[in-house]
């Protein structure tokens, strides 16, 4: 099997060059398969786990936006778009050496309160830094591949409801053909779709036989189908869930998982820290 040996800063530039092919924006699923067309990356590298619920393709690029972020090259919205900012927009490619220790010259002012110079080696080393986005995410995602099945169910039952489900419902019976409930999603209040879902806690990878599985059983029972999982999916099970002639199938990987529950603020609080400015001014005006 091929690694997936590309760091995020060799990633830097692809992430640019996607967005700008996506028109300026785009959500982390759309960069990313847009870079695995510009890397022209095969599946052994796309498969490459990291940690069980996330590839290093996708860990790796976290580390790209973020820095690109940090750089003023791009930004993103509550509801996850990544968009090449003005600065981003005029920019056609980055030194990646230099915007690296540019971004943790400002991170290390903003923790140290100190102008403090970041060595070559640092940069080579700043995977020692972490990234609080990823460290939350995989922190959470251990909290619940920790859980009962049955409370995984549960957390799916109510993250559904709170994304705007109706009478959803846990079938918690075995060998329904990988169907763990179902649910009604109504579109603007008016056209209704019949949902049904498989919960999967675990962390290795969904493949292409159990997405195959599920939309055999979901065929004539409802519209629509959806696979949760606090792993990923492999190419072949994202490529199968899109197939053209077949009932699409919504994927829901861990990251995406976790990042619901923030944005729901489900077991997930968001702490605002203040910052205090002296107005020197007001001062010499007294």
């Amino acid at each position: 099997m091929e690694e997936f040996k590309l760091k995020y800063k060799d990633l830097l530039n692809p992430t640019l060059h996607a967005l700008r092919d996506l028109g300026g924006s785009a959500n982390s699923d759309e960069i990313e398969e847009k870079i695995i067309e510009i890397l022209n990356l095969n599946d052994d590298q796309i498969n490459d786990i990291h940690k069980g619920s996330r590839t290093k393709l996708n860990y790796q690029l976290a580390w790209a936006k973020n820095n690109l972020k940090n750089a003023d090259l791009i930004e993103n919205s509550k509801r996850g778009i990544w968009a090449l900012t003005d600065k981003g927009n005029k920019t056609e490619t980055v030194d990646e050496i230099k915007l690296l220790r540019a971004v943790s010259e400002k991170n290390f002012r903003k923790r140290l309160t100190t102008g403090s110079n970041i060595s070559n080696e640092q940069i080579e080393n700043i995977e020692n830094i972490e990234i609080s986005d990823i460290k939350w995410e995989d922190e959470l995602l251990e909290i619940i591949k920790n859980i009962s099945p049955n409370a995984f169910e549960r957390l799916c039952q109510r993250l559904l409801r709170e994304l705007g489900f109706v009478d959803v419902k846990v079938t918690g019976k075995v060998g329904d053909g990988g169907i763990d409930g179902s649910g009604i999603i109504k579109i603007n209040g008016t056209l209704s779709f019949h949902v049904v879902f498989q919960a999967k806690r675990f962390a290795k990878s969904v493949s292409s036989s159990v997405i195959r599985d599920f939309r055999g059983a979901m065929v004539g029972r409802a519209d629509k189908g959806l696979v949760i999982t606090t792993g990923t999916f492999t190419r072949d099970a994202i490529l199968e869930a899109r197939r053209d002639g077949a009932p699409n199938i919504d994927l829901v990987d861990g990251v995406d998982f976790v990042k619901k529950l923030k944005y729901l603020n489900l077991g997930v609080e968001i702490e605002l820290i203040e910052k205090v400015k002296i107005n020197k001014e007001w001062f010499d005006s007294i």
